[in-house]
């Protein structure tokens, strides 16, 4: 688990350092205490919030543009990261998505890729929509 100081997690989501810290004192972000007391933040809740900052400007502006609210959306069952690698192939895009450490890999159309504007190092989520989920247990 990549973590990063305090200036740096501030730096990465465009606020201020006294900002960070009474983010963390009111729990809005988590962080780890070092040995030393010293709060990191965690690379996925910089991810996280810097997803959720982006809806929010975008909300913000829906008046502007149709596709405002386009990932305000009612599944719950939204995994957040970062953008590791987009491979764009004829009509199809190979999207992978560093969630905490491990990889989601997606393929969709390259025109939504392009016009979700997904790059290497960008935050975006995983909307994960299945209709069953199957358990495997390892061997006794």
């Amino acid at each position: 688990m990549e973590l990063l100081k305090l200036k740096e997690a501030a730096r990465e989501l465009g606020i201020s350092y006294p900002t960070i810290k009474q983010w963390i004192y009111r729990r809005r972000i988590k962080s780890v205490r070092t040995a030393g007391g010293h709060h990191r933040i965690p690379r996925a809740e910089i991810s996280r919030l810097a997803f959720l900052q982006g809806s929010r400007r975008r909300a913000g502006n829906q008046a502007e543009s149709p596709t405002a609210l386009s990932h305000v959306v009612s599944g719950r069952n939204q995994l957040v990261g970062r953008v590791t690698k987009v491979e764009i192939v004829g009509l199809l895009a190979k999207v992978v998505l560093d969630i905490g450490g491990q990889s989601i890999t997606s393929i969709i159309t390259a025109d939504a890729c392009r016009e979700l504007g997904l790059k290497k190092g960008k935050p975006a989520a995983a909307l994960i929509k299945a209709t069953e989920v199957m358990m495997i247990a390892s061997g006794k």
